[in-house]
């Protein structure tokens, strides 16, 4: 199967699938505040992600690309409504352009299109360091994502089995770029060792990816004659997986994604820790099924809901929604206590001004 139709295959079965929301933010509760001293206008999204300074912690995070006409129109108007929304866009794994040029162009008019913007461009593990400088110049990306995708590849009939020196490439890439390397998960998480091997290795934010968005072992599985449904339920939950890394690994930004569907889950995640919240599934269903100006209506609410949050918390900056306690329970709390993670340290904070 051709990789333009193995893109294709993923976007139908992406919107067949769904997300099925157990990205564990259930398990969160703000903790209100009847005084919260502050007004909507006083609100700064602004935020730091791997040295990047953004306008505001939500962006498009990595899709699509190389699948032909349908993807350049996709990417097209992903990266038009980021341009007008003023928030980051990925791009999907660049490795088919680089591999046949004829693909090029599904990727590169996200920078056509965006020409101000800030723009990640992505890789899998298995790329070299001048396969990442084709990544970044295909695109003048601002920085670049690298994706850890393991389980999605064992599941793909086609996929790679073999994922050992995934670390010491990513440190090679990290030293031979010029822009910030980050590197996310697809859908499974990330726990706090690979985390800290990560910061080791140079890498400057994690996209923990977690559980409870789309799913690519179910739509590899969708792929399959013979099914591998042992992986259908693996991973982390995204908000565990944000609280683990944020309380153990100093020195690297976090980027909460996997299931992330409104303000309140983007609210959440960043009091975990995170400084940034990618959104990928929800805003490609809005584009598909509802168009243009239905995703860019969308994002805009988002921004203006995520404010009215900070608003009630209190929180004036994104550095203050990080310090706004919470209560964790459920599986979560479960899960951060088994992995001793102390969960009181959330709930007992105060924002100060």
């Amino acid at each position: 199967m051709s990789r333009a139709k193995r893109k294709i295959d993923h976007i139908q079965h992406a919107l067949k699938t769904g997300q099925k929301r157990n990205n564990g933010f259930s398990d969160i509760l703000f903790l209100h505040q009847s005084l919260p001293d502050t007004a909507v206008h006083h609100i700064d999204m602004h935020t730091e992600i791997g040295g990047l300074v953004l306008s505001s912690p939500i962006f498009i995070n990595a899709m699509t690309g190389g699948g032909g006409s349908e993807t350049v129109k996709i990417n097209e108007a992903l990266s038009s409504a980021a341009a007008e929304c003023g928030i980051p866009v990925a791009v999907g794994s660049q490795m088919s352009a680089i591999r046949n040029p004829s693909e090029r162009e599904s990727y590169e008019i996200v920078r056509k299109v965006n020409q101000k913007g800030v723009l990640f461009a992505n890789l899998g593990s298995e790329a070299t360091p001048d396969q990442a400088k084709t990544a970044i110049d295909m695109i003048e990306a601002n920085a670049l994502q690298i994706h850890l995708n393991v389980v999605q590849e064992l599941v793909m009939p086609e996929g790679d089995r073999d994922f050992s020196g995934a670390l010491n490439r990513v440190s090679a890439i990290a030293e031979a770029v010029d822009v910030p390397v980050f590197v996310k998960e697809v859908g499974f998480g990330i726990n706090r060792e690979a985390a800290s091997k990560l910061a080791d290795a140079g890498v400057k934010a994690i996209d923990v990816g977690g559980y409870g968005g789309t799913n690519f072992a179910r739509i590899e599985n969708e792929r399959r004659s013979r099914l591998l449904e042992s992986f259908n339920d693996w991973g982390i939950p995204t908000a565990a997986s944000i609280a683990e890394i944020a309380s153990s690994v100093k020195d690297v930004s976090i980027i909460g994604s996997g299931g992330i569907q409104d303000a309140m889950d983007i609210a959440k995640a960043v009091a975990l820790g995170a400084s940034g919240a990618g959104m990928a599934g929800f805003f490609l269903k809005i584009l598909i099924e509802d168009g243009y100006e239905a995703l860019v209506h969308e994002i805009k609410n988002v921004q203006e809901e995520l404010k009215m949050i900070m608003a009630a918390l209190g929180a004036e900056s994104v550095k203050q929604l990080q310090e706004a306690p919470v209560i964790i329970s459920g599986f979560t709390h479960h899960y951060l206590s088994e992995r001793n993670t102390d969960t009181k340290a959330w709930s007992n904070r105060i924002i100060r001004k």
